[in-house]
């Protein structure tokens, strides 16, 4: 086992002999980690199935391979700007006397990023486009669910990078508990709520920084005027990618309720056209492991047994019990209720909740019942109750008419809120998020603590510069009648 404590320790001194480094060995990095990803996609994507029981190149490629590029060259192509000091504005009299001031955008040391499974090399490799292009050093923990693909990591990472730069870390829980405890300058998790609480815990003692990005139950809202056949196309694009094991999957779905029957037919046609056949086609993905089947078995005999009717969605009617496999097709439950495991835990796999809603007062409501999710959906084509929908509910982010698009752009900011999350990454944001903001004030030769008045024995300069300020406020907001007596 790598002693965890001694390569922190050398990554450590490697960053504070090194420092200031320039913003082109910052670049060379990120253009360093796109090759480790690009030379090696094939691998990775090979790796990826293994781990998986089945995963379609396809779909690696786009949402492992081609993400983890796209992040790490937008961070390289845009370094220059971000890092540029940001003058900022001095109040009376310190802009009247030459001082001046600044935000420089510092590293902080050394990173940890512990890895979910769901997207190994993604949530590897996003997070760390902004801990590269911050300047800092980077320590992954990778998830004991992919073995396969952390050997890839292991195999190629010592190509590209010195291990006091970037280094790969494998193990169980008890190396994920032990790697949680160390002091980083910054540690950022992806996985599940449950386990971001030990997280948490172990990083507090050390009062290292923590970003979490986790998830929850994103709902999905048909409201006023929406495309049925479109809003449920997209829907059902979003829960099949990945066979549902993806942090932003919908979660459930709120329906008028004269809309439920269309909507769950126009589930069933949507999946039938991406997939006629499941157990032998090779674009749908396999669920991680047997324990996710068992715990996903167990949301929906819950559900039966509270009372949910479950429709099957198996266009070519395969027997999914006899296959030597993982695979498992979407489940629709209609009459889902809040008792059940299946509307008060994250779902993470193809089951669909449904739930009726009859204005949308009551749809927020019923948002407001569950924990701020990372994300939130909204189909309709009423502007004003779109706008309503986004002001009255809180979350992560959001995505109008679609589902996932929010998280893709590399400018916008991607994180949770609550439960489902703290801090964001992603371009500018990820970088700022893995720098450390730091004020640069600059004196003037003039004494200004004496100009100022800021110099005992206090006198009429003093009191002049205190009831200026003073005054200030005063006009702002008039005294009650009984304040001041």
């Amino acid at each position: 086992m790598t002693d965890l404590d001694a390569l922190l320790a050398k990554q450590r001194r490697a960053f504070l002999t090194a420092l200031p480094e320039p913003v082109s060995l910052r670049i060379d990095r990120l253009k360093r980690a796109a090759s480790m990803i690009r030379d090696n996609a094939k691998t990775f994507c090979a790796a990826l199935s293994e781990d998986f029981g089945h995963r379609s190149v396809e779909q690696s490629m786009l949402t492992d391979i081609a993400v983890s590029i796209g992040a790490l060259d937008h961070a390289a192509k845009n370094l220059h700007a971000w890092s540029k000091p940001e003058r900022r504005p001095l109040q009376f009299p310190l802009s009247l006397l030459g001082a001046r001031a600044q935000v420089e955008y510092q590293p902080k040391g050394v990173v940890g990023i512990i890895a979910p499974w769901n997207f190994p090399i993604n949530l590897i490799m996003t997070p760390m486009a902004g801990v590269l292009a911050a300047g800092n050093r980077a320590m992954v923990k990778t998830s004991e669910y992919t073995p396969a693909t952390n050997a890839v990591f292991s195999a190629v990472a010592g190509r590209y990078f010195e291990d006091d730069e970037v280094s790969f870390v494998t193990g169980g829980a008890d190396v994920g508990r032990t790697f949680s405890a160390l002091r980083f300058d910054h540690l950022i998790f992806t996985g599940a709520t449950d386990i971001a609480r030990h997280i948490l815990h172990a990083a507090a003692d050390n009062l290292v920084p923590v970003t979490l990005e986790l998830g929850g139950k994103s709902p999905v809202i048909i409201g006023s005027g929406a495309d049925i056949a479109r809003a449920t196309g997209r829907v059902a694009l979003g829960k099949m990618l990945n066979a549902g094991q993806v942090c932003l999957a919908p979660d459930y779905m709120l329906v008028r309720d004269a809309d439920e029957d269309a909507v769950v037919a126009g589930l069933k046609a949507a999946v039938e056209r991406m997939y006629p056949t499941m157990l032998d086609n090779p674009d749908y993905t396999s669920i991680i492991s047997d324990r996710h089947i068992s715990r996903l078995t167990g949301l929906m005999d819950d559900a039966r047994a509270k009372g949910a009717e479950i429709e099957v969605v198996n266009p070519a009617k395969e027997d999914f019990s006899r296959a030597n496999g993982r695979k498992m097709p979407l489940h629709i439950i209609r009459g889902a209720t809040d008792d059940m495991r299946v509307m008060q835990e994250e779902i993470f796999g193809p089951i669909l909740p449904i739930r009726r809603y009859h204005d949308m007062a009551d749809a927020i409501a019923q948002v407001h019942r569950r924990a701020h999710p990372l994300a939130l959906y909204y189909f309709g084509e009423d502007t004003t109750e779109q706008r309503h929908v986004v002001e009255r509910t809180i979350s992560g982010g959001v995505t109008i008419n679609d589902v996932l698009f929010h998280a893709l752009p590399d400018d916008l900011p991607f994180g949770g809120i609550g439960p489902s999350g703290m801090g964001a990454y992603h371009g500018r944001d990820g970088f700022r998020t893995f720098s450390h903001a730091r004020s640069i004030y600059i004196q003037p030769r003039m004494d200004i603590a004496r100009l100022a008045g800021m110099m005992p024995p206090y006198g009429r300069l003093a009191r002049l510069s205190a009831w200026h300020k003073i005054g200030r406020l005063s006009k702002a907001r008039k005294p009650g009648p009984d304040e001041g007596r």
